[in-house]
């Protein structure tokens, strides 16, 4: 009787997910994670908000150093993915530890929220990223297209066409997500062949830079053809110091947002991972492309430009909005060539679809684990016997993400809007800190006891002042722009407290209703799921 109740704790005794992720595979969802290209090409939707936002540090925000700082800041993240990644090596990552450490009740729901949904919101912000990267380059090479500007502009200013990035966005996750019903070894390979592909179109675009130099920035700004935007007029608005700890500190919600907490991806789909090195190396291995990545684009801007020139330009609306000014259509522009320009055009618009591609695996390995354990529908765990694919869950992340980006587009007028998604793992992200110490206080003895201890607090503390911060600035890690009188980020931190409400409704039905079939649901959350 005891191992008849044992065996209908899961819905079946194994995932029926294949070991397909190779050690590329692995570091290569976490770089896709760690949306570096992204980052370097909305930087300026912050810059130009902080610079228009009362009380907000306008001086000494450098963001190399921030960079760097948000890296550091990081490292006891790493070593908590990386130790329990090794030691708990299942589908659903940390929404795994997050549910044995706090139950099903309450570590379910937090996962739901944390990760699982707001991962929709994320996807939703980068399928805008992706239409603004397609309008972007197009009006490089044709400023007077009124539909690659509609693409480009944020859907709050005149001019945008909130119908066409609808469209755009829709056609190519529709495809992504075909992909990975139909072909999910071939959506595991294509995340690394763009994954590739971006960073080494980050380092063609640093060379380009570098071989134009300060004169190439300088013909490129005068080659708009705007007095108010040549190169001395713009750096001379710009006074100010060339670092400030306070000010580059600000803007870690930023690396938040885009980069250097996103080590989930690879543990997530850590069933699936072939060998101990890419067990072992994956997430410290990805965080380490990101650190190089987003640094030196920085960086090299810096040198060329001069700080106080990239930070005014980036601060600039008209720059930002108008002629979409950021490391990528500064590489294109000073490139003089148009076939190069087209290279590194290709590779930020890749940037954004290696990002599509990842987030469409990950987040159904999240909402797969959870009905494993019957906290949902044991149907969202259905895996295709002819595809090898959770179907049901990329079929709910299609749906769900293109209403999260039509809303975006049609009604909140601003990409930033979606920043404030990402609150919810935030707050997901400290109490796996917290976790983090649990599980060692309890399970484990000698230094990785200490290790998890000492990593795991000090992880709660930066994501709690992080989350401070969105708190303290909505309009900056949101958007004030209004819809029906209501500023955009009350629309996200509603969303995210609804879901985890949702969470702690869908646990109590799923319990209640299994107890009549006579199975304890809450026994799944004493134990680890099987591979």
């Amino acid at each position: 009787m005891a191992d008849r109740t044992k065996k209908t704790i899961f819905t079946r005794e194994s995932t029926g997910l294949v070991k397909n992720v190779s050690l590329l595979d692995a570091i290569s969802l976490n770089i896709s994670n760690m949306s570096s290209g992204a980052a370097l090409a909305l930087i300026g939707f912050t810059m130009v908000t902080i610079a228009f936002t009362s009380g907000a540090p306008t001086s000494g925000i450098n963001l190399v150093a921030a960079s760097v700082i948000a890296f550091v800041l990081s490292i006891p993240q790493i070593a908590v993915y990386t130790i329990m990644t090794r030691k708990i090596s299942r589908t659903g990552g940390d929404y795994v530890w997050v549910s044995r450490t706090y139950g099903g009740l309450f570590g379910g729901s937090l996962s739901f929220m944390g990760y699982t949904l707001e991962t929709l919101g994320y996807l939703a912000l980068i399928c805008l990223s992706l239409v603004f990267a397609v309008g972007s380059v197009g009006l490089f090479f044709s400023p007077s297209s009124s539909t690659y500007l509609g693409l480009a502009l944020p859907g709050n200013l005149s001019g945008s066409i909130p119908s066409y990035q609808f469209a755009l966005a829709a056609i190519v996750f529709t495809l992504l997500v075909l992909i990975n019903i139909f072909k999910p070894k071939f959506g595991y390979k294509l995340v690394s062949v763009l994954a590739v592909v971006g960073v080494v179109t980050v380092f063609v675009a640093i060379f380009t830079l570098l071989a134009a130099g300060h004169s190439g920035v300088v013909n490129y700004m005068s080659s708009l053809g705007n007095a108010n935007l040549t190169y001395s007029a713009i750096q001379s608005t710009y006074t100010g110091s060339t670092f400030s700890f306070s000010a580059s500190l600000f803007v870690l919600p930023f690396f938040a947002i885009f980069v250097y907490p996103w080590v989930n991806a690879a543990p997530a789909v850590a069933s699936e991972i072939k060998g101990k090195n890419a067990m072992r190396w994956n997430v410290l291995l990805g965080s380490l492309v990101a650190l190089i990545v987003v640094t030196g684009a920085f960086a090299t801007m810096y040198y060329v430009g001069g700080y106080n020139f990239v930070t005014a330009a980036l601060s600039n609306p008209t720059l930002v909005y108008n002629y979409s000014f950021n490391f990528w259509t500064l590489a294109m522009g000073v490139s003089g060539n148009n076939y190069l320009a087209g290279i590194i055009g290709i590779g930020w618009i890749v940037w954004n679809i290696a990002i599509l591609a990842y987030g469409i695996i990950v987040f159904s390995r999240y909402l797969f684990a959870q009905a494993f354990d019957r906290f949902l529908p044991t149907v969202f765990a259905y895996v295709s016997p002819k595809y090898g694919s959770p179907v049901v869950a990329h079929v709910i992340d299609l749906v769900v993400t293109l209403g999260l980006v039509g809303a975006a587009a049609f009604f909140y007028g601003s990409v930033s809007l979606l920043f404030a998604f990402v609150i919810a793992s935030m707050i997901y992200f400290f109490f796996i800190g917290i976790a983090a110490v649990v599980y060692g206080t309890k399970k484990d003895t000698g230094s990785t006891k200490i290790w998890l201890q000492i990593s795991g607090i000090l992880m709660a503390a930066v994501f709690g002042y992080i989350i401070y911060q969105f708190l303290y600035w909505p309009g900056i890690w949101g958007t004030s722009v209004t819809a029906f009188g209501i500023p955009g980020y009350d629309f996200a931190y509603i969303y995210v407290a609804v879901t985890f409400i949702v969470g702690l409704v869908i646990y109590s039905i799923s319990k209640s209703y299994y107890s009549t079939k006579g199975i304890d649901i809450g026994l799944a959350f004493k134990e680890i799921p099987p591979e």
